[in-house]
């Protein structure tokens, strides 16, 4: 009995329960468009028949995965990692948007998909289509993909011109919004933290220039600190900058949390008071930025929103429709780590 169950056939489990075999299929991948109740009859029946879908005959019969790879684009010669909270928060909310919509999440990073995106998960049949976050440095191997057909959203600076859809942050607005509340808040010379050179940071720095600019202060090129994308770049980077010029700034302005919890770590343990003597203000909204002392003031992208953006886009493309960038929202969380 249990051998003849155990091969019991789609299109049987489906006559069983009453449906059609494509809505039966859909049912045991837990796809939210068939109703709660269809769906708890089907899964019912498929344990008591010890019934299980063959993925891999599935994928060979559809040549669909209902797998999207989620690629985290970190540059050569970093220190970030997949252990960033913000990374992490992004990778979390988009797991969320994709199990919503009857996909699951492949996490990978460049550095294993090598150069060949296209080839290494959509020739493969590892994946249906990839969210790749973060534009990087240099858009090279996105555009590769792109070129090869593969349908992709990136997240990463939506003001990009490219052929597919970005989503991201206001990036322009959150640089010039965090510069503009320390002048507004006493600070005179603002230290940027972050590298210029990645599309996002670029506008952040960007509008960081503006603020300066609209309060008739020429932007010191001595005062923007091209560093990588963690805290210890930022302790370290602090320290010397110190040791070097004394504290020659009363305000800083991070392209991330953590860049702004190492600085914060090297300004305290100078007895530094924060803000009294220095105003910080991060970007990101991470948990830890209110659980640190003093809790930090930063920017919040809607992550939320911007993975249900993400995946919309993305499924759009899956259905032969184009896509468009979008961006995401973005405003300042005034905390404890700036003047009031």
């Amino acid at each position: 009995m249990a051998n003849n169950e155990s091969r019991l056939t789609l299109a049987k489990l489906a006559e069983l329960a009453g449906v059609s075999a494509s809505t039966a299929s859909r049912a045991l991948k837990d796809n939210p468009l068939i109703k709660q109740e269809t769906r708890d009859r089907v899964q019912a029946l498929a344990r008591q028949h010890n019934f299980s879908i063959n993925a891999a005959a599935s994928r060979l019969r559809t040549r669909k995965t209902h797998v999207i790879a989620v690629i985290l684009n970190l540059i050569e010669h970093t220190e970030q990692s997949i252990t960033d909270p913000f990374l992490l928060k992004i990778v979390g909310d988009l797991n969320k948007a994709l199990n919503a919509r009857g996909y699951e999440l492949l996490l990978s990073n460049s550095f294993m998909a090598t150069d060949d995106w296209a080839n290494y998960f959509i020739s493969s049949q590892r994946a249906d289509g990839m969210i790749v976050v973060g534009q990087g440095k240099s858009t090279e191997k996105i555009d590769a993909a792109a070129d090869a057909g593969v349908p992709l959203v990136v997240w990463g600076e939506p003001k990009t011109p490219a052929r597919y859809p970005i989503i991201g942050g206001d990036n322009l607005f959150g640089g010039h919004e965090s510069t503009w509340y320390l002048l507004n808040h006493g600070c005179k010379n603002i230290l940027f933290l972050g590298d210029p050179e990645h599309a996002e940071m670029r506008q952040r720095h960007q509008g960081y220039c503006n603020a300066l600019k609209e309060k008739g202060i020429t932007p010191d090129p001595s005062l923007t600190a091209s560093i990588d994308i963690t805290s210890k770049a930022a302790y370290d980077y602090i320290n010397q900058h110190i040791r070097e010029h004394g504290l020659n700034f009363d305000g800083i302005v991070c392209v991330s949390d953590m860049v702004a919890l190492g600085a914060l770590k090297a300004l305290k343990e100078r007895y530094v008071g924060i803000p009294q003597d220095v105003s910080i203000i991060g970007y990101d909204d991470i948990a830890l930025a209110e659980l640190m002392h003093p809790s930090l003031t930063t920017v919040r992208q809607n992550t939320q929103q911007a993975a249900e953006m993400m995946v919309n886009e993305l499924i759009k493309q899956l259905d032969g429709q184009s896509g468009a960038s979008q961006v995401v929202d973005t405003q300042l969380i005034v905390r404890r780590s700036t003047a009031e």
